[in-house]
């Protein structure tokens, strides 16, 4: 498995993607839902967009991977 350094920013941006995603799951109430999407939405652009992905052209997908995983171990201690 290869292990990819991920800048702190990044692994914080989808960490709180995970924990907003879950007050989203259990929110009920429809202004605090249509808050959680919009904050899911930025997340998500910051996620993609972030340059790091520039830097492992060809490899991207699997660190996207790689990332998501990392950020749900994180979440679930």
């Amino acid at each position: 498995m290869t292990h990819y350094a991920f800048p702190d920013r990044l692994i914080q941006a989808q960490a709180a993607w995970y924990a907003t995603y879950q007050r989203l799951a259990t929110a009920d109430n429809t202004s605090e839902t249509t808050v959680l999407r919009r904050r899911l939405q930025q997340l998500s652009v910051q996620i993609a967009t972030d340059p790091y992905w520039a830097t492992i052209p060809g490899r991207a997908p699997a660190a996207r991977m790689a990332l998501k995983q990392m950020a749900w171990q994180d979440e679930r201690r």
